[in-house]
């Protein structure tokens, strides 16, 4: 009998790399997280170093297996930071450049030269994206230009290009493969005939030789092979982008769920099933999964700042020591006291896309206090996600989706339970928290889980998401007027 009893998922972030191994009931067995740096060599430019990336994920893989054996594992799911785009030799695994952060912003000026070429639509089109340098496509363009011998060895096939997952399911197995959910947010991919598009390729001059095979989310790409910190032979079976990896670990499958990550900005993904659904909101559309051939759509929608706003309150303002101590400085006061606050201490994302908004705190008088400001903080963070599952809900009633029946929170902030409950008063719907908050982790868990049959279908997955506090809507529809109006009153001084 195989003692094969735990999946490892790897999930490789922006700063840090985490290794975690669950069992079949959804519990963390262990978990190691390990740090790595961010570069950034000019005002807009962020960059990381693959090596450093690839050492961070031994790290952390090495810190479980201190404490199970490696026999124990029976799969390994894979999920990365979206858009964060690497060459690297074919042969030797070695990057031939920096990766250039999905937060670099060098591209900018060739993406506005593709708008003024006409080619906004047509790209929103084949990929539900809108052209801007958060996504893949040019900063493999760029790379291509101005890193020697680049171009010639992507040309050659020596190279490979790829995402995060990419490059870490080749050094694991040896084989170059992305999946939809990676390949949706590179410019590159058309999401509605699930391929390569050899216009918006040959647009931003990236050769097709060095783009990964586009395989199922779920399924074996390969086995371990000559890593040093795993044995040989353990399947790599599940992989998929951060966000789409959350709303996954959410047990998101049907259409109209939604689940929003609270970090330090927020993201909003909702299941819009088997349709690709065009948002005439400012919403990305975008690949959630592919399983057994079959795809499943979403909306995405971003805040930039959330959990961000807390700490501003912590180090900007210093009106609380640690962020957690938010909540009961807000719960001095029975409301707000008439103070509004619009988070957009960096621009305000969807629905409005304004880089150039800026913070509002109005409403202020001699009455107001610290415990006024950190309420209308807090709220202020929920009325910005009720606009863009607002948003989401017109795109998606639009094309005949289901309505939100309730949403699925997780990350840091959804610790916060006035913050919660304020958040279901102002949807109108309830808010659920799973008892397990590492949510991105959990879905390529699933994933992997899945592609090795340790779970059996999407019924097993949901037996196992555990549920560990609701929240129902409980404010007056004539209040949750009130507030949304004085919200938007605010948004417009922004």
């Amino acid at each position: 009998m195989s003692t094969a009893d735990l999946i490892l998922a790897i999930d490789q972030g922006t700063t840090s790399s985490r290794a975690m191994l669950v069992d079949h009931q959804s519990r963390v067995v262990a978990s190691h997280s390990v740090e790595f740096p961010n570069y950034f060599p000019s005002p807009g430019e962020v960059e990381h170093d693959a090596d450093e990336i690839w050492a961070s994920v031994a790290a952390a893989v090495g810190g479980v297996l201190a404490k199970v054996h490696p026999s124990r594992i029976a799969g390994i799911g894979i999920t990365n930071q979206r858009e964060t785009s690497v060459f690297w030799d074919g042969q030797s695994g070695k990057p031939a450049h920096r990766a250039l952060v999905w937060q670099d912003r060098r591209t900018a000026a060739r993406c506005e030269e593709l708008k003024a070429a006409g080619w906004e639509e047509k790209v929103r089109k084949r990929t539900g994206l809108v052209l801007d340098p958060y996504f893949s496509g040019t900063k493999a363009e760029w790379m291509l230009k101005n890193v020697p011998g680049i171009a010639a060895g992507a040309r050659s096939g020596a190279l490979k290009y790829g995402t995060i997952d990419s490059f870490i399911a080749f050094k694991l197995t040896g084989r170059h493969v992305t999946d939809p959910s990676n390949a949706s947010r590179t410019l590159l991919y058309d999401i509605h005939r699930g391929v390569w598009d050899e216009a918006l390729v040959e647009l931003l001059g990236v050769p097709m030789r060095c783009l990964p095979d586009v395989v199922d989310n779920a399924g074996i790409i390969g086995v371990t092979r000559g890593v040093g910190f795993l044995p040989d032979g353990i399947p790599v079976a599940g992989m998929a982008g951060d966000q789409q990896s959350a709303l996954f670990g959410q047990a998101c499958f049907d259409p109209g769920e939604a689940k929003c990550t609270y970090g330090t900005g927020a993201f909003l993904l909702m299941n819009t099933g088997k349709k690709a659904v065009p948002s005439a909101n400012g919403m990305l559309t975008t690949i959630a999964w592919r399983l057994g051939g079959e795809t499943t759509y979403a909306l995405e929608g971003s805040a930039f700042v959330a959990g961000a706003a807390v700490q501003w309150l912590r180090d900007g303002l210093g009106i609380i020591r640690k962020s957690a101590d938010v909540e009961a400085l807000a719960q001095t006061v029975p409301d707000n006291g008439g103070v509004s606050f619009v988070p957009a201490l960096a621009g305000l994302g969807a629905p409005h896309w304004r880089p150039d908004a800026r913070g509002v705190l109005c409403g202020l008088t001699r009455g107001s206090n610290a415990g006024h400001v950190a309420r209308a903080v807090l709220e202020g963070i929920a009325l910005q996600i009720t606009d863009i599952l607002g948003a989401m809900e017109s795109d998606s009633k639009a094309n005949g989706g289901a309505p939100l029946a309730r949403l699925k929170v997780d990350g840091g902030a959804a610790e916060n339970a006035l913050l919660m409950q304020f958040q279901a008063d102002v949807l109108g719907v309830g808010c659920v928290r799973p008892t397990n908050l590492e949510t991105t982790a959990m879905g390529a868990a699933y994933l992997a889980g899945l592609g090795v049959g340790f779970w059996k279908g999407l019924d097993d997955v949901r037996a196992a998401w555990v549920e560990d506090r609701s929240w129902a809507a409980t404010m007056a529809a004539g209040e949750r007027a009130d507030r949304r109006r004085a919200w938007v009153a605010a948004v417009a001084r922004a």
